[in-house]
Parts: structure tokens; sequence; C-alpha cells
């Protein structure tokens, strides 16, 4: 099984933080695929998420995690010390939602807006949904 995390993939930040998770990821559990994409849209509405998302969603067990919780759980599968950052689970949830959506809402402004969805580099091309034309992924992450 592998988790699917979806991003914006217009966004500085964002592309950044996919970029992190992959380098604290040397296992691979974790699948990319932007908000933007045919297979982002896709897995939206499988999992009954809006689709004007401003937040990173996570797909993990048949579950949908959106803001700190997606972000919670995304490290507390990553390497090293960044698995700390569950501890950070004993503030309410609004709380830490609060916070997300400051920042969600000032991403562009703090770090800036692509043109174009990034490209993978080639070793990591595979760990994204979007890169092979005309293949739809499952919830797993895997090619239908």
């Amino acid at each position: 099984m592998v988790g699917i995390v979806l991003f914006d993939g217009e966004c500085n930040l964002c592309s950044g933080t996919m970029q992190f998770i992959i380098k604290r990821d040397p296992n691979g559990y974790f699948r990319f695929g932007s908000l933007q994409s045919k297979t982002g849209m896709m897995l939206l509405k499988k999992y009954r998420l809006p689709e004007n998302q401003n937040s990173v969603i996570l797909l993990d067990d048949g579950m949908a995690f959106e803001k700190s919780a997606a972000v919670l759980k995304i490290c507390s599968r990553l390497t090293g010390l960044w698995k700390l950052v569950v501890i950070f689970q004993i503030i309410p949830k609004p709380l830490r939602d609060f916070v997300y959506d400051v920042i969600a809402t000032n991403r562009y402004r703090w770090f800036g807006k692509k043109i174009s969805c990034m490209l993978p580099s080639a070793e990591n091309r595979s760990r994204f949904l979007d890169q092979q034309p005309n293949q739809p992924y499952d919830p797993q992450g895997k090619p239908k």
C-alpha cells in the first residue's frame, strides 16, 4: 500500500515540500499528484472532496486527510526526527488548521507561483501519478 499526496502543482512551497518528502521517504511510500491534474481531479471526486482545494491532501488507508492532519500524517512516515512533528496533534485541530490556512492563503505571495506544474527528475518520475500519459491510477497509486 502507498499514500498519495495531492498538492498544488503551481505553488513553489508545495513543489518544494514534495521534494522535501521524497528525500525523507527512502522506501518510496508516497506517490504524488497535482490537484490540477486529471488523476488528481479523479481522486478528489472519488473521495468526495471539493475540486477547488486550498490544501494538501493525503489519501492513505482508504481515508482522505486534509490540512494539518495531512501534514502530521505525512511527517509520521518520514525518516529522522520529522516523526516527532506528530506531537503537534495535542494542539486542537481548529487551531492547527487556522495556522495552516494562514500559510495556504499567503503561499503564492510569500513563496511565489510557477507557470506550470513541476517536472520530476527521471529517478523520481515513477512516483508521480500523471507522468505516464493516459494512464489513470487507482487509489493505491498503482496503474489501472
